[in-house]
């Protein structure tokens, strides 16, 4: 252990010793250009005094007479120069070497980070093994501080997640394609160790496979710079897993030479695994890769309350402040508040599920995330459809309470009843979970503490004023009660074979049930005069 910290700090010094002595060089160099630099243009100065002296000359003698005051002016330099390139080049070459030793800086730290957390989970194992008895007796005595050496790694599996995307997006008045990479680094536990996201250079000319390639081409060089050995790479494209895997040869030339520097990357590590992850499982590397996109599509102004951001919406193509942006979750499409808003409302008032306006992208609006730009009722009505829309007809229950209403389905109600009532399945009460009111579920009114469900009917055979006033209702339009669900039907036109919401299938006409597509009574299926009504009304 002390030889290789001996050996480390030798390195460190040589190291710094390159550096210094690669200063020392640019600096002489600069120096040298800039009197070479100041020598020629020295003798231009004098070259150009000489030539105007003999300009006057030739002029006194071939025009005595003359006072004209010639001076002339001196020549364009038409030349290439050289010395202020170099120069140029030098301080660009400066500057990569320093933007080269800040990114190395940071890797070193990234590593000393990264073998601190190998060397305390190692000293957590070996503790977790230690006897219970000797850890009695000792365990105030175990200590191993981490000395800052080099920890051996190659027995630690990690998790690289990659993620590249190509996106057509549009700047002000100009539609661009942009890409990005997103890539994150995992200890076996699933620790985030480095996470990077980058823009792709050349994203017009690239598909998004290639996109992909290069993508897991940035994670396994970022898993190399921290000296990672052994890992697993995770990938959500099922056609560069292929191209990983070797299963499938790539057609394009271009996309051909990626995957064969994936292949020689891999060589480099002791262990590889390429696995094909699901999307749900890349959600936040997705968004890595979608952040560097963003990134390219904004550009800062200066507003009332200081420096922001502005976007272009890909909808209404308004310069939109970046806060008024709306990003969908799961895919992270972004549009501005207004023209989110106007989309979810016209799903609402179609009974439909808002999902993302992008073309082809299926991905669900999630109902909270709509409470930034739609009034809170509204976004109550998302909630309640989306619950309604999971729940089975023949599941759902609602509060008896005309006040309450709410919607839950009989097993959410039933295991919410029994943390306070262990005899409620046998007893029909329910608690309801929005009010905490009890009902029965069976009477479908205030629960009846003191009597059964038959002697609550017997002692109230009428039913409430508001279900006494449906009925009636019903009874007048000649509407059909679902023996199964309750649920009330009107016919508008058409045959009597009723299937109800809840699936059950019965007769329109008696109510009797239709079973493998086939009445159980002897009404007639359909009547003329009804299936022309219905005619006429859809012409």
């Amino acid at each position: 252990m002390e030889n290789h910290s001996r050996d480390k700090g030798k390195a460190t010094q040589t190291d710094n010793e390159d550096k210094d002595d690669l200063q020392s060089v640019l600096t002489l160099q600069r120096h040298l250009l800039m009197e070479a630099k100041t020598l020629d243009s020295d003798l231009d100065f004098a070259f150009q005094l000489q030539m105007q002296e003999a300009f006057s000359a030739s002029l006194s003698v071939h025009h005595p007479s003359s006072s004209l005051d010639v001076t002339l002016s001196p020549p364009s330099d038409m030349g290439f120069d050289y010395v202020t390139l170099m120069l140029q080049d030098i301080e660009r070459f400066e500057m990569e070497r320093k933007d080269r030793e800040e990114s190395e800086e940071e890797m070193r730290r990234f590593r000393n980070d990264l073998n601190r957390s190998i060397y305390d989970q190692n000293f957590a194992r070996y503790i977790m093994n230690v006897p219970e008895q000797e850890w009695n007796n000792y365990g105030d005595n175990y200590e191993r501080p981490y000395d800052g050496n080099v920890v051996e790694s190659q027995n630690e599996g990690f998790r690289v997640y990659v993620k590249g995307l190509v996106s057509e997006e549009r700047i002000r008045e100009m539609k661009v394609t942009v890409g990005g990479v997103g890539v994150a680094i995992c200890d076996f536990w699933n620790n985030l160790v480095l996470e990077l996201r980058k823009k792709l250079d050349g994203a017009e000319f690239m598909t998004g496979e290639m996109a992909g390639v290069e993508a897991v081409i940035h994670g396994l060089n970022a898993a190399l710079s921290l000296d990672l050995k052994r890992v697993t790479l995770f990938v959500d494209d099922f056609l560069v897993y292929q191209f990983i895997t070797g299963r499938q040869q790539p057609g394009q030339s271009k996309l051909g030479t990626k995957v064969n520097e994936v292949s020689l990357l891999q060589k480099r590590f002791t262990y590889f695994q390429p696995s094909f992850a699901a999307r749900n499982d890349m959600s936040f590397v997705f968004k890595l890769a979608r952040d560097a996109i963003v990134s390219q599509i904004t550009w800062p102004v200066e507003t009332s309350n200081g420096k922001g951001l502005k976007e272009t919406c890909m909808i209404c193509f308004e310069d939109t402040d970046a806060t008024q942006m709306f990003t969908v979750d799961g895919c992270f499409h972004r549009y501005c508040f207004s023209c989110m808003k106007q989309h979810v409302e016209v799903k609402l008032l179609n009974a439909m599920v808002a999902s993302c306006p992008h073309e082809g992208c299926n991905t669900e609006v999630t109902i909270d995330s709509c409470g930034k730009f739609l009034d809170p009722k509204l976004v109550e009505i998302m909630s309640n459809r989306k619950k309604e829309a999971s729940i089975a007809v023949s599941e759902k229950v609602y509060c008896a309470f005309p006040r309450c209403s709410a919607l839950m389905s009989k097993s959410e109600v039933l295991q919410y009843t029994r943390t306070v009532m262990l005899v409620a399945e046998q007893s029909g009460a329910r608690k309801c979970v929005k009010c905490h009111r009890f009902f029965c579920i069976y009477c479908k009114v205030p629960w009846h503490f003191d009597m059964t469900c038959i002697d609550y009917k017997r002692l109230n055979p009428h039913p409430a004023r508001e279900d006494a006033m449906l009925n009636t209702l019903a009874t007048k339009k000649r509407w059909r009660e679902c023996i199964k669900c309750k649920h009330v039907i009107e016919l508008g036109g058409g045959c009597y074979h009723i299937t109800c919401r809840c699936g059950f299938e019965f007769c329109y006409t008696c109510g009797a049930e239709w079973r493998n597509k086939k009445p159980t009574c002897s009404c007639p299926i359909w009547d003329e005069p009804n299936i022309i009504h219905n005619r006429q009304r859809r012409q």
